[in-house]
């Protein structure tokens, strides 16, 4: 497993465009979006001298790690490819290891990459005291953990690089815009505001606003509570474990039962 995890942050980091994409584009959407929109947005319920730029920077935060998580499980694909996975599928180990090692690798380098993008939140004015940055980066592993797991699960079942990417925007690009990342719950249509409340993604945002403003609760507005947002986001990490060790017991790479 620390064979794994530690492969897995050599290989990403000895990659530039990798590590540019993943924090590169999210930080371009930040500030093109962010200051493009910043005129026409009051979000109901939020501080009135919030700008849309503040209000988006958790959604981005989020983002990374979506991104990250994409680029850091896409060397599933790549691994059975080259024939890697089939010699540590032989190798004497549990292939609990194996997901362990791949998810906690990505995991770390999404928390890393949003701890980089931290640093705006005290140009923004956020009032991040040292509980609030503890609990921000805890609450990062958990969300980090939740989605390198479904991109896990999701890569060892592709054939091709392009037909991951494919899956995955798919399914994650819509989940992050349906977390609050974009836009408030608030005033939404009924349908839309269902699809936001099963989401899971909407909880690790929401919990993320929370620890954010730790110091300052009265600015993110009426929120669902912090420990229920927690509780969320640890099962949809636990249930992806799961779901990615079921899927290697059940499954080799490239290959049916």
């Amino acid at each position: 497993m620390y064979t794994l995890w530690k492969r897995e942050l050599v290989r990403f980091v000895r990659d530039r465009q990798r590590l540019f994409g993943a924090i590169g584009q999210p930080l371009l959407f930040w500030l093109l979006v962010g200051s493009g929109l910043d005129a026409s947005f009051l979000p109901a319920g939020y501080s009135q001298g919030m700008s849309y730029l503040e209000y988006i920077y958790p959604g981005t935060l989020m983002l990374i790690l979506l991104f990250t998580a994409i680029f850091s499980t896409i060397s599933v694909v790549e691994d059975r490819r080259e024939g890697f996975m089939q010699s540590v599928l032989v190798a004497p180990i549990p292939r609990t290891s194996l997901v362990l090692g791949k998810v906690l690798g990505g995991t770390t380098m999404a928390v890393l990459e949003g701890m980089l993008f931290l640093i705006f939140a005290f140009r923004l004015g956020i009032p991040l005291s040292v509980q609030a940055l503890v609990s921000t980066v805890g609450l990062l592993f958990l969300i980090a953990l939740g989605l390198t797991g479904l991109g896990f699960a999701t890569a060892w079942q592709m054939e091709s690089t392009a037909g991951f990417h494919a899956i995955m925007n798919l399914f994650l690009l819509p989940m992050w815009l349906l977390s609050g990342a974009f836009f408030p719950p608030s005033g939404v249509p009924a349908w839309l505001g269902w699809m936001m409340r099963v989401n899971p993604l909407t909880y690790g945002m929401t919990g993320l606003r929370r620890v954010l403003y730790m110091e300052a609760p009265f600015a993110v507005g009426d929120l669902p509570p912090l420990e229920i947002c927690v509780t969320i986001t640890a099962l949809f990490a636990l249930v992806m474990l799961g779901v990615s060790v079921v899927v290697v017991d059940r499954r080799e790479p490239g290959r049916g039962r």
